[in-house]
């Protein structure tokens, strides 16, 4: 699967719903005046990263992995260990696992746009078991750091993991997980903005994240019909 000029794949609405959200990214940034740069660079890669996701396009993993490491770093500085654990550890591995996959799965070769995968029921409920184990075990090592908002940091990390592992499956449904995923990141960052307002920018980050997302699942059930239709 190749790629070529990436933006000239984007639709018009696509690339309006990606340049208005590097504009509002933006614009909060400079308004804060004294912001972190690095929740900037950060949240405009992961917005970028959204747009590629929703069309199914493996560029979309690459950014999502150089988001992840970003986004962990942030995460480290105001100890929420569970988010740096998570994008570190685990977001970013099976980023790296999904453009493998999505590269080797392309719906028409020579073209940046994944095949989309029905998951069986067997899948699902395995998804789910591991998700409840993945769960279970983090929340003991999130207590035992101490970790601020520990429920809602234990949420996350089960959201995550449903959206990773979606992703990699090549199903619509990543979506979802990650918009859920989104909602808890906002409450997250909300709760952390209230003790340090510079970060106030991730919860408009996460807040975009949630309407791209949104978009990714109506776009990829799109995408699905047409490949059943083709």
């Amino acid at each position: 699967m190749k790629i070529r000029t990436p933006l000239k794949t984007l639709s018009k609405f696509e690339l309006g719903l990606w340049i208005c959200s590097l504009i509002l990214i933006t614009v909060v940034f400079v308004v804060g005046g004294n912001f972190d740069f690095l929740v900037l660079v950060a949240s405009l890669i992961g917005a970028t990263a959204l747009i590629f996701v929703a069309k199914g396009d493996p560029l979309g993993q690459i950014l999502t992995v150089v988001f992840a490491v970003l986004y962990s770093v942030i995460s480290f500085k105001f100890r929420y260990f569970g988010e740096m654990i998570t994008y570190l550890g685990m977001t970013s591995p099976m980023a790296i696992a999904a453009a493998v996959e999505w590269f080797r799965n392309p719906f028409e070769k020579g073209k940046a746009e994944v095949k989309i995968k029905k998951l069986s029921l067997k899948t699902w409920v395995v998804l789910w078991g591991l998700a409840a184990v993945v769960t279970a075990i983090f929340f003991f090592v999130l207590k035992a750091f101490d970790t601020p908002n520990l429920f809602m940091s234990t949420v996350s990390i089960t959201t995550s993991f449903l959206a990773s592992a979606l992703t990699f499956l090549r199903s619509p449904f990543y979506a979802l997980a990650y918009a859920s995923n989104d909602v808890v990141l906002i409450v997250l960052w909300i709760l952390a903005s209230i003790v340090e307002p510079s970060y106030i920018p991730m919860i408009v980050c996460f807040v975009i994240f949630l309407i791209n997302d949104s978009y990714g699942f109506i776009n990829w059930r799109r995408m699905k019909k047409r490949q059943g239709a083709s």
